[in-house]
């Protein structure tokens, strides 16, 4: 039985989510290392521009230097714009034009005794490479992009609303419990707390309406309604913020049995609009908040505890805050591990 988490994107194939690796395929985790490599490309490109003219082969001047400046800022949009969006073809297509042009400028180097040509021609051939990566990349997200929009549009008549269009996050994993046992379990809100490690309660208001409290940067605190826009037994929960919700945000769990009796596979579908927009979503990234990693970390804690009864303590964990509620046998557990 497999323990680590992966994203899952949803098909509407009979509501299931395929297994055969097809995120993988779709050039989302290539988009996000060109966009990682477009910041640092872009950083070096502004910060030592002389460096990075005699590394390509350039001469040093004021004008190469100002140049170097430019292209360095080009990269910084283009990667910040591929980082923080859900799908960023158009961004991938902008990376291959200006790779074209680097091809251009390198080419019109080659003509200048000045320079030194081998280094150019190294730096043109790096940048062939690149520009191969960064096709194939823009045409996979476009057909991955034809493929998914009408689901897009049938989840959002699902949630009973047009979803947030900040941040789109899609995780999964499989938990050696029934369907019946991790539903009842998440469905008392009052539980997630134990297990999310962002969230301090949830308060049950009515059959259909909850308030959620989060913590925040800087020890602060965010507080929204919630409603449940679907429920279905042993199979799937939705839910959406209310419109004056300060986080706006929507999402949906899945719960389906495993192949092979090896449990329930839960997926969680969330759509959320980052209090500062999408830039900000990318600062997160960089601070270790990207709310991805966050959801990995919490489906986790959720195995620990529907397998365990309690959340495993170690060097690397990411649990943050109070140790969750236990119930009295594996609270003294945990009590003991940790004092080893």
């Amino acid at each position: 039985m497999g323990t680590a988490v992966e994203a899952a994107p949803y098909r509407t194939t009979g509501g299931r989510y395929p297994r055969d690796g097809t995120r993988a395929r779709d050039g989302g985790g290539l988009a996000n290392a060109l966009g990682w490599f477009s910041i640092g490309l872009g950083l070096a490109q502004v910060v030592s521009p002389d460096g990075v003219a005699r590394l390509v082969g350039l001469q040093d001047n004021s004008r190469t230097r100002s140049l170097m400046r430019a292209i360095g800022v080009r990269e910084l949009t283009a990667g910040v714009g591929i980082l923080s969006r859900e799908r960023p073809t158009g961004w991938v297509w902008a990376r291959v034009a200006g790779d074209v042009m680097d091809l251009a400028l390198l080419g019109s180097a080659l003509g200048n005794d000045d320079n030194e040509r081998d280094r150019t021609v190294a730096a043109a051939a790096a940048v062939l490479g690149v520009t191969a990566l960064d096709v194939v990349c823009g045409g996979r997200l476009a057909g991955q992009g034809r493929a998914s929009a009408a689901d897009a549009v049938g989840e959002e008549r699902v949630l009973g609303a047009q979803a947030p269009s900040g941040v789109h996050v899609r995780k999964s994993i499989t938990i050696n419990r029934p369907p019946e046992e991790v539903y009842a379990f998440w469905r008392d809100f009052q539980n997630l707390p134990r297990f999310m490690s962002h969230l301090e309660s949830v308060e049950v208001l009515d059959d259909r309406r909850s308030r959620w409290t989060a913590r925040a940067p800087a020890g602060r605190t965010v507080s929204w309604e919630a409603e449940t826009t679907d429920d279905q037994a042993n199979e799937r929960i939705a839910w959406r913020s209310l419109p004056d919700a300060g986080v706006t945000n929507s999402g949906s769990v899945r719960f389906a049995r495993a192949p092979g009796r090896r449990g329930t596979e839960v997926v969680v579908d969330l759509r959320y609009e980052p209090p500062v927009g999408k830039l900000g979503a990318v600062v997160a990234k960089l601070f270790g908040e990207e709310p991805g990693l966050q959801i990995n970390g919490d489906l986790r804690r959720l195995k620990q505890v529907m397998e365990t009864g309690e959340v495993v303590h170690s060097d690397a964990s990411i649990h943050r805050g109070p140790h969750p509620a236990q119930p009295d046998e594996a609270r003294a557990g945990a009590l003991s591990t940790e004092a080893r």
